[in-house]
C-alpha cells in the first residue's frame, strides 16, 4: 500500500510559535508550478527520525512549499541586525518556519523553508531563492558537517519548475534548513529595541530552556547565558579560521545564540592563505575578511549583551559590570579554543610555551609564498610519516628552516612520528568544499546536469580520507583562474 507524506514520521511540537506573536507572524508557503526534488538529504532525514524512502516518493510538494506536513504551523521570524554595522529591523522576507521536529531521542529541531515566497517581512522581495545559492547552502554546510564543525543543515534542495528574476532569469529553488534553532543575536535585538519587558522575558526563557535548560539554575541566568553563547561561538570561530573558512557576511542576524555556522551566501573557503582575503562582492572595506572574524564574533557578542542587560540581577551598574567582565573573556577562550586546534594541526600532544609561535610562523610563510591553506596542512600530515624524503609539505625548501623547529618540537614529547602524522590526519582535511569545485557543480546543475553535484557530495563525506575518488577534489583552482567571488543570493 502507497504511504503518504503524512507517513513520513513528522512529530511537531512547534514552541516559538507559542511565544508572544510581535516575535513572528504566521505565514504561509507560496505554491509552486512543479515541484520538485533535486537532492535529499537521506542520512539527516533518518537521524531526525523520518522516512527517507517516504520523503523520495512524496515529499516533493512539502520541500517545495505546495503542502503543509501534519503538525506543522508556519510562522515567519522576527528579528533585526547589525548588517555591515548599520542596525536594520529585519525578520524572515524569505524563510518561512514550519516547526520543530523532535526526533525519537528526544532532541529539538528547527525545519524551515528558504525561498518559499514573500512574507510580512520581505520589504519588496519576491521572497524565492534560486537554484544555485540553495545548492551552495547545501554542498557547504553538509561539508562543514563532515569536518565536525557546528552547522545548521539542509534536508532537501526542491526544484520550483519557475523561474527567479535577478540580473538573469534562473531556476527556482526551495531548500529545507533543519537547525538547532533560529535564534540569533538579532532576534534579542529585535526584542530589547522593542522595549517591552513582556516579549524579551520569554524570548530568553524560550532560548534558555531550548539551548541552557541547566543554567535556570545560576545565581544570574541572563549573564549565564551570555558567557554560554560566548563559549559557543570562540570554539565556532576558531574551528573557522583552522579550515580557512571565510564566512562572509557575519551580521548579527547570522550569528544563532546555538553555536551553529547559518546563511551560506557569499561563504567560501582560502585556496591560497591570504589573512586579509575577502570574498564578498559587496564586502568592499573588507570588514568580514578572513582575519577580522574574531573580531566581529566578539563585536556581535557586545550586541547579545546589551540586549540581555535588562535581565541581568543587581540593577544597571552591576548588569553592565557583568556582562563587561564575561565579554571580556571572549579573546581568550577564542586563542584557547585556536591554539588547542593549532597543536592538532601539527601533530602535537604535548604543550610547550612557544607553540602558538611555531604556528604563526609557519601560516607566516605560508602568506609569502602564497601557499594552498588545506594542502599545506594535508602536506606536512604526509612528511610527518614519511619524513625528508616526502615530495610535499617540508620538502619545499622555503619551508625547511621552520621544518627543522617543527622536527625538533616533535622530538620533545612521546610516541612515533607515524603516530603524530596518524593524529595529523584526523584533523587536518585532504578535501574542502573548494571554490571552483563548488562553482562547477552549481553550473552543471543550472543546466540541468547533477551528476557533478553528487559526485561532489560524495568526496566531501569523507574528507579526511585519502582515496582514489577524491584524487582530483584536493587540489586548488587551475591556473588562471583569478580572484574568487561571491554574492549574496538574494
Amino acid at each position: 500500500m502507497q504511504r503518504s507524506i503524512a507517513d513520513a514520521g513528522w512529530r511537531f511540537d512547534n514552541s516559538y510559535a507559542r511565544l508572544p506573536e510581535p516575535l513572528f507572524t504566521p505565514a504561509v508557503p507560496a505554491s509552486v508550478r512543479a515541484p520538485a526534488i533535486v537532492v535529499l538529504n537521506a542520512p539527516l532525514a533518518a537521524d531526525l527520525g523520518l522516512d527517507p524512502e517516504v520523503l523520495e516518493a512524496e515529499g516533493a510538494a512539502v520541500f517545495a512549499g505546495n503542502a503543509l506536513p501534519p503538525g506543522a504551523t508556519p510562522i515567519a521570524q522576527a528579528y533585526a541586525g547589525h548588517q555591515f554595522g548599520q542596525f536594520t529591523n529585519l525578520g524572515d522576507g524569505r524563510a518561512i518556519l514550519l516547526g520543530e521536529q523532535l526526533t525519537p531521542d528526544g532532541r529539538r529541531y528547527d525545519i524551515q523553508l528558504k525561498g518559499s515566497g514573500r512574507t510580512r517581512y520581505s520589504r519588496g522581495g519576491d521572497g524565492r531563492a534560486a537554484l544555485g545559492p540553495m545548492l551552495r547552502e547545501h554542498i557547504v554546510s553538509e561539508g562543514m558537517h563532515a569536518l565536525g564543525i557546528p552547522t545548521t543543515r539542509s534536508l532537501a534542495v526542491a526544484t520550483t519548475g519557475e523561474q527567479v528574476l535577478r540580473a538573469t532569469p534562473l531556476p527556482g529553488a526551495v531548500l529545507t534548513r533543519v537547525a538547532a534553532s533560529h535564534i540569533r543575536v538579532g532576534t534579542f535585538q529585535y526584542a530589547a529595541a522593542l522595549a517591552d519587558e513582556g516579549l524579551l522575558a520569554p524570548l530568553f526563557e524560550h532560548a534558555l530552556a531550548r539551548h541552557d535548560p541547566e543554567l535556570a539554575r545560576a545565581d544570574d541566568p541572563a549573564a549565564a547565558f551570555l558567557e554560554a553563547v560566548v563559549e559557543r561561538q570562540a570554539a565556532l570561530v576558531a574551528r573557522w579560521i583552522l579550515v580557512g573558512f571565510v564566512h562572509g557576511v557575519m551580521n548579527t542576524d547570522n550569528m544563532v545564540v546555538s553555536g551553529e555556522t547559518i546563511d551560506y551566501g557569499p561563504c567560501a573557503f582560502l585556496d591560497a592563505y591570504d589573512p586579509a582575503t575577502v570574498f564578498s562582492s559587496i564586502d568592499r572595506q573588507g570588514r568580514y575578511a578572513y582575519s577580522n572574524q574574531p573580531a566581529i564574533a566578539h563585536w556581535n557578542l557586545a550586541r547579545l549583551a546589551e540586549s540581555l542587560l535588562p535581565l541581568m540581577k543587581g540593577g544597571d551598574e552591576a548588569a553592565l559590570e557583568r556582562a563587561q567582565g564575561v565579554l571580556g573573556t571572549f579573546p581568550e577562550r577564542f586563542e584557547r579554543h585556536r591554539l588547542a586546534g593549532a597543536r592538532a594541526k601539527l601533530g602535537l600532544i604535548s604543550k610547550e610555551e612557544g607553540d602558538g609561535e611555531l604556528f604563526a610562523a609557519l601560516l607566516e610563510r605560508m602568506h609569502e609564498t602564497r601557499a594552498d591553506f588545506t594542502a599545506t596542512f594535508a602536506g606536512l600530515a604526509r612528511w610527518a610519516e614519511a619524513g625528508p624524503s616526502a615530495a610535499d609539505g617540508c620538502g619545499e625548501s622555503v619551508f625547511s628552516g621552520w621544518c627543522d623547529l617543527w622536527r625538533a618540537r616533535l622530538t620533545r614529547q612521546s610516541g612515533t612520528p607515524a603516530e603524530a602524522a596518524a593524529r595529523m590526519q584526523r584533523v587536518n582535511p585532504v578535501v574542502i568544499p573548494r571554490n571552483h569545485r563548488v562553482e562547477e557543480a552549481l553550473t552543471a546543475a543550472e543546466a540541468g546536469d547533477f551528476s557533478v553535484l553528487h559526485r561532489l557530495l560524495a568526496v566531501l563525506h569523507s574528507p579526511f580520507d585519502e582515496t582514489p575518488e577524491n584524487e582530483a577534489y584536493r587540489v586548488g583552482p587551475p591556473a588562471g583562474c583569478g580572484p574568487y567571488r561571491t554574492f549574496c543570493g538574494t
